[in-house]
């Protein structure tokens, strides 16, 4: 029997059969992916096969093969990788810039995730509604004038007032979408928004810290009325890029491959080399030093002395 999984728990999983019937699973046997270490071998998004007890108990046996997926590493201390979610038609990342305050760095490094694994990007600012300040409205131009440069589709949404939402739902319809972001940036009152009477809890912003508290604890599908399904995950405050090549990296930041093409080296890392196209796009300002110092970090992730401060 094959099924569609639907929610993770972290120790089982449910999965929802052609027939429209659902099972509480666990796994049986052990499960690779290409031989990077996983915290879940299986996840949301995941066709599998599953055999069902006669005590109604059922375990997942195989995993059907993925038409792609994402993850990240699971913790900075970890060279484990968490797969976020698999079989996705897009991803969604949503943004806030106040109460609380997405970096760039965290924006830049799941957009390089979605590049790496060949799964279309938008960045969704929400709460724009707090941006009432001249300043805000100039640093939301500014930072949806950075990535709609690049490429990337960007969507205005305040749940407060109605705007975007609309252009939203058009967006996600008939597409299997994972929705992610830091804690606090409103993602679960959006979804609720989206499919009313779905009712997830929602919990207000740290005074403290100015961050989010977790809500979401697994994840999980939820089918859309206009056709498709989001795919909810615990909110994340920090993106950690895992099996990247130090020679690849810019090939995850649209931006920076394309400059690539006129450096005079073809193994160029775009930190010191002579005729590097890159580093004078960057004195032209044509590459943000924002993105820059993103692709930077990736590359310290893989070699943390050499690149940690853009040094050779």
């Amino acid at each position: 029997m094959t099924g569609l999984v639907i929610r993770n728990t972290g120790s089982a999983y449910t999965v929802l059969t052609p027939e429209g019937i659902e099972y509480n699973c666990k796994i049986k046997g052990k499960f690779r992916l290409k031989g990077i270490r996983t915290t879940n071998p299986v996840a949301v998004g995941d066709h599998v096969e599953i055999a069902v007890q006669p005590d109604q108990s059922a375990y997942i046996t195989a995993i059907e093969p993925r038409r792609n997926y994402i993850i990240r590493r699971a913790s900075n201390l970890s060279k484990e990788a968490h797969i976020i979610a698999a079989n996705l038609d897009q991803t969604f990342l949503i943004v806030t810039l106040t109460h609380p305050v997405t970096s760039t760095t965290f924006i830049d490094r799941f957009l390089s995730t979605s590049e790496a694994y060949r799964i279309p990007a938008t960045i969704v600012i929400n709460k724009v509604d707090l941006l009432t300040e001249p300043d805000d409205r100039e640093l939301l131009d500014a930072v949806t004038y950075l990535y709609t440069s690049i490429g990337y589709p960007v969507i205005h949404t305040s749940t407060k007032t109605g705007e975007g939402i609309d252009a939203l739902s058009r967006a996600l319809a008939n597409r299997i979408t994972l929705l992610s972001g830091n804690s606090g940036v409103g993602k679960t009152t959006i979804i609720n928004t989206l499919i009313p009477g779905l009712e997830l809890r929602t919990a207000e912003i740290s005074d403290v810290h100015l961050t989010g508290m977790h809500t979401t604890t697994f994840s999980e599908m939820y089918p859309l009325r206009e056709g498709g399904y989001i795919v909810d995950t615990p909110g994340v405050r920090g993106f950690g890029t895992i099996d990247f090549d130090k020679y690849q990296v810019a090939h995850y930041f649209p931006e920076i491959f394309r400059a690539s093409a006129n450096c005079r080296y073809g193994n160029c890392t775009h930190t010191h080399e002579p005729g590097c196209a890159v580093l004078q796009a960057l004195d032209n300002q044509e590459i943000a030093q924002s993105r820059y110092t993103s692709y930077l970090s990736i590359l310290s992730d893989i070699e943390p002395s050499k690149y940690r401060n853009g040094n050779s």
